[in-house]
């Protein structure tokens, strides 16, 4: 017995072609679809081509600035968490520092004069 059936198509629907529709997507898969749906397709993968080329070399620009200033005796760990904070909303960044003060003054981490709980 024979139990490949080389009839099933796994585009049609449960396996065979209910409508009209149905056969000429198909159809159009099978022959590599419209030319128009191919030509969008490659026009979009090469623009996310260009545009990754184009992150590829700015973190590329990135990375030469920061080993600028290391050579000049900056600590570019500060430096990136600048960056990053200077990119950050206002509001998001005070809640983050009144969190993390939380915290510190929680575990005792903050200088005496700070932390107003444990003075006595």
């Amino acid at each position: 017995m024979n139990t490949h059936d080389d009839s099933y198509d796994p585009l049609a629907v449960a396996g065979q072609d209910r409508t009209e529709e149905n056969r000429k997507v198909r159809k159009d898969v099978k022959a590599g679809g419209p030319n128009v749906a191919r030509d969008q397709l490659r026009a979009f993968i090469e623009r996310v081509e260009r545009l990754e080329e184009e992150k590829s070399t700015i973190a590329d620009d990135i990375k030469s600035v920061y080993s600028e200033a290391k050579a000049s005796g900056f600590d570019t760990k500060a430096m990136r968490k600048i960056v990053r904070l200077r990119g950050q909303d206002e509001q998001k960044l005070a809640e983050e520092e009144a969190i993390l003060d939380s915290y510190k003054a929680a575990l005792g981490m903050l200088p005496l004069f700070e932390n107003d709980g444990d003075a006595a």
